[in-house]
């Protein structure tokens, strides 16, 4: 292929590779406080990490937007990091002392929700409203 016609080509087809980046908006709200922050991890659906985010908490909220994703089956985790330290605090015998949430807020029964359960499909840009768990 003439280089000419190869430039004219990717500017060309450049912008369609711009088509199908879809935005993500995570609203949590109902955390106990605003102390800290909030540490979300966004996987694919096979389970691989995508981003790792933390966001301040303002009025018990927090907003979470991310941008450029492409269509797909993605599932998210976090947390209520109130003391800043980047890791869930547990107690002795093992359960969180802070707020913790799965996307479509799905549950566990004595443990973590199955992965298959917070997956979800992103087809355009989406809000998601999740409210974390406390014990």
């Amino acid at each position: 292929m003439k280089p000419v016609l190869l430039l004219v080509l990717i500017a060309v087809l450049s912008p369609l590779s711009l088509l199908g980046q879809f935005s993500l908006r995570i609203e949590i709200e109902g955390l106990r406080s605003s102390n800290g922050q909030v540490i979300l991890v966004l996987s694919s659906e096979k389970g691989e990490k995508i981003s790792g985010v933390f966001r301040e908490i303002e009025e018990s909220k927090s907003v979470i937007v991310l941008e450029n994703l492409k269509p797909g089956n993605y599932s998210f985790k976090y947390f209520h990091d109130e003391n800043k330290n980047q890791v869930l605090d547990l107690n002795r015998v093992g359960i969180p002392k802070e707020g913790f949430g799965y996307a479509n807020n799905a549950k566990g029964t004595f443990g973590p929700p199955s992965f298959k359960k917070t997956i979800f499909a992103l087809t355009g840009d989406k809000t998601l409203k999740c409210t974390p768990t406390y014990y």
